[in-house]
């Protein structure tokens, strides 16, 4: 359910203008920025990779994708303290998790065509070891693959992260 509400939330701020009076970027932190909506108070962080590449069959292939963005959600009138996702910019396998590493720890992120079939998200328990390695980390890289079978990976810049995970936590206290 978690999941349903904070996709609802995420996708009404990512599409509105940024003009628009219930949505502001109060911050960016290097390859990080901070939204925030004040009625009712929700927060997120997101970041667009620094690279990707896409290959079918072992071959590197050419495609068209949309939107590409990793978010974590604050949504206190939720209780959503902190919430990853990932939006691959096409539609996802549904019976593929995408997979997410850092250093040396990988989670695994699920599609879930329900919500968005373009979207994954880590198991709730996995959120809070997930936020860990990327405060952690440096880079992140996600590979997952399209519906057509295409793989995708994207790196992702985690310099910036803490200080803008940080804001976001202040900003929706």
């Amino acid at each position: 359910m978690f999941k349903k509400l904070v996709m609802t939330a995420v996708l009404a701020m990512a599409t509105a203008p940024l003009a628009a009076q219930e949505l502001a970027m109060v911050d960016s932190e290097t390859n990080w920025s901070v939204y925030v909506a004040d009625s009712p108070k929700e927060c997120f962080i997101v970041s667009k990779p620094t690279d990707w590449s896409a290959q079918r069959d072992g071959q590197a292939v050419t495609v068209r994708r949309g939107d590409i963005r990793f978010y974590i959600s604050i949504i206190p009138g939720e209780q959503i303290a902190s919430e990853p996702s990932f939006l691959a910019g096409y539609p996802l396998r549904q019976d593929a998790p995408v997979e997410m590493k850092i250093k040396d720890t990988t989670i695994s992120l699920y599609p879930n065509a329900d919500i968005n079939a373009e979207y994954a998200w880590p198991r709730p328990d996995d959120d809070t070891n997930l936020i860990a390695a990327m405060r952690g980390g440096s880079e992140a890289t996600v590979i997952g693959t399209s519906a057509r079978g295409t793989i995708t990976t994207d790196t992702f810049s985690l310099i910036g992260f803490t200080a803008a995970y940080a804001k976001a936590q202040e900003m929706c206290q």
